[in-house]
């Protein structure tokens, strides 16, 4: 099965980027240190992260970064580390802080993608190359990694679908998208909707600000209101926090149903278990944080990026920036032993709390 839902992905992949639109300007994309001066292991990583709403960020993608940074320069390469905490403008001032302490590379996943345009360039201008990490930043970027985003919103998609099987037409479902701030958020959207349009009806569609799972709710709380919890027989949800509070406003309807949800966030694996939430979208940020961390010390020691960046991809200000994405996977119950698990992101253990004790014997998760 998972096998299957890598060579999905890979097929996927080489579609998505072949579609990327062409860039309004140049000026990025390149595969070495815009200094041209290399550099040894004692090298100083810039690491942004977007927010700590969400659990992985702290938990996954900051220490496998800081980790994967070690093992590559001989534990002389030393992480500055900051977190925007959801505010562009606040993530623009840390890049300006990062250029005053004169990292070597940037890693940057950004709260906002265009307003993170300038500070790029900035970067670009004091020779500091930059790695758009998870989403795709505007401005010159040198390198980009994530996940397929439009293959994440069809498998969403597909996965509901399979849930609702001979009743997808039998009521309306609700999507509730992503943050319209977050490209990835219209890229899940499009490959959901690619998936969704015309075999179920569109009740209601919302794109949640700011992903925030109270957000979520409340439009959820909304959309049970205006049409009437008999007629809900889905729930689209781009991600497991969001999840958790559409779930929340469900329950305190009477309403049990298909939701759908990414990141295998460890509420969302246990919903699972429990039956709550149908699926998540399992991606390896193991994989994608390595790969971040080989681009940022290529970049910082005036490397080649060609052994890592397998391909590249346009946005709306840079053509040709290396690239490499990283497959998902459709996570349910039946493959949490070869997902989360066998990657060691949680144990048996820890999924299977006392309270959820009962749920993971009765699916063999012991």
């Amino acid at each position: 099965m998972r096998r299957a839902a890598f060579a999905v992905a890979a097929g996927a992949m080489a579609v998505s980027l072949a579609a990327c639109g062409s860039a309004k300007e140049s000026g990025g994309g390149s595969s070495k240190s815009p200094g041209g001066e290399k550099k040894g292991d004692d090298i100083k990583v810039g690491l942004l992260l977007p927010e700590n709403q969400t659990a992985r960020y702290e938990k996954f993608d900051r220490p496998l970064i800081e980790k994967k940074v070690a093992e590559l320069t001989h534990n002389k390469g030393k992480i500055v580390y900051a977190n925007a905490k959801q505010d562009a403008t606040q993530q623009n001032q840390q890049v300006e802080t990062m250029i005053t302490n004169k990292v070597d590379v940037l890693i940057v996943d950004p709260v906002d993608a265009a307003a993170i345009k300038n500070s790029v360039q900035k970067a670009k201008d004091a020779g500091i190359p930059v790695v758009a990490y998870d989403r795709l930043a505007q401005g010159p970027i040198d390198a980009y990694t994530s996940f397929d985003n439009v293959t994440v919103g069809k498998t969403q998609g597909q996965a509901l679908l399979q849930a609702l099987g001979d009743k997808a037409k039998s009521g309306k479902i609700v999507m509730m998208n992503g943050s319209s701030t977050d490209p990835n958020a219209a890229q899940f959207k499009q490959g959901a909707h690619s998936v969704l349009d015309g075999k179920v009806n569109i009740g209601k569609e919302y794109d949640t600000k700011e992903w925030k799972a109270e957000n979520a709710n409340a439009n959820m709380e909304g959309a049970i209101s205006a049409l009437g919890k008999q007629n809900i027989v889905g729930v689209y949800s781009a991600n497991d926090s969001m999840a958790g509070g559409i779930i929340t406003a469900l329950k305190a309807a009477g309403i049990t149903v298909p939701v759908t949800g990414q990141d295998a966030e460890l509420p969302g694996v246990q919903r699972i278990v429990s039956g709550e939430q149908y699926m998540s979208v399992y991606k390896s940020y193991p994989q994608e944080a390595n790969v971040a961390a080989e681009m940022a010390v290529d970049l910082a020691q005036g490397k080649p990026l060609d052994s890592v960046a397998k391909t590249k991809t346009d946005s709306p200000t840079t053509k040709g920036v290396p690239t490499q994405l990283v497959p998902v996977v459709s996570l349910t119950k039946d493959n949490i032993k070869d997902t989360v698990i066998k990657e060691n992101i949680y144990t048996v253990a820890d999924i299977c709390a006392a309270q959820y004790k009962a749920a993971c014997d009765k699916i063999g998760l012991k």
